[in-house]
């Protein structure tokens, strides 16, 4: 592909000058994101780690139904 040949081309419909500019800014866009590489991981955190909705073994022995309501 050289510079004069067109990125993409609009083969059905009548798009105004706007929706052809939100197209272009899209597609530039993407291509920007995909250059770049690949994003960092999101770290998740706090009260929002899904690790902490997990609950913990019950202890066994003695008195141990009453310890499951404070763990």
């Amino acid at each position: 592909m050289t510079t004069s040949d067109p990125m993409f081309s609009i083969t059905a419909g009548d798009p105004t000058a706007e929706e052809l500019a939100a197209v272009t800014a899209l597609l530039l866009t993407i291509a920007r994101s995909r250059a770049a590489g690949p994003q960092p991981a999101h770290q998740v955190g706090g009260w929002a780690d899904p690790a902490l909705r997990l609950r913990r073994p019950l202890p066994p022995g003695p008195g141990a139904w009453r310890a499951s309501a404070w763990s």
